[in-house]
């Protein structure tokens, strides 16, 4: 996962854990996380054009989770940063792996990638946070 997905994620986990429907600064999100604020802020803005989080302007504005944490997996998270490559590269010959003329480890390895992409498609949001209380107040 790239730094960025990463970002993502943990942004994505904080505003899940905050006031509903509070919009949170880019920048006390950045300090919460410890992230650089206008990476982070980079970060926000390409997911509000996702559709995760909406950006609101003003005085009082910041960035809102619009998604459902019960219904956003991590795979769309990350996704959004960190595309998974259409066609690996083969491992035994160098070239893209193709399915109509497979390898020797092709199959076995298809297997590996679907089984390693599992995880964060059946994991949401919520699930990463159903042990953790809610915070009781954004700074």
């Amino acid at each position: 996962m790239s730094q960025t997905a990463e970002y993502a994620l943990r942004a994505v986990l904080y505003l899940a854990r905050g006031p509903k429907r509070k919009a949170i600064p880019a920048d006390a999100i950045a300090r919460a996380l410890g992230a650089p604020a206008n990476y982070l802020a980079k970060t926000l803005n390409v997911m509000a054009r996702a559709g995760i989080v909406a950006g609101l302007r003003g005085p009082t504005g910041g960035f809102v989770l619009l998604r459902d944490p019960a219904e956003l997996t991590i795979a769309e998270v990350i996704g959004t940063f960190d595309e998974p490559v259409a066609e690996p590269m083969c491992l035994l010959g160098g070239r893209p792996c193709d399915p109509t003329q497979p390898c020797e480890a092709h199959r076995h390895w298809t297997g590996v990638l679907a089984a390693m992409r599992a995880p964060l498609t059946a994991t949401t949001v919520a699930d990463l946070l159903s042990n953790v209380v809610e915070l009781k107040e954004a700074v």
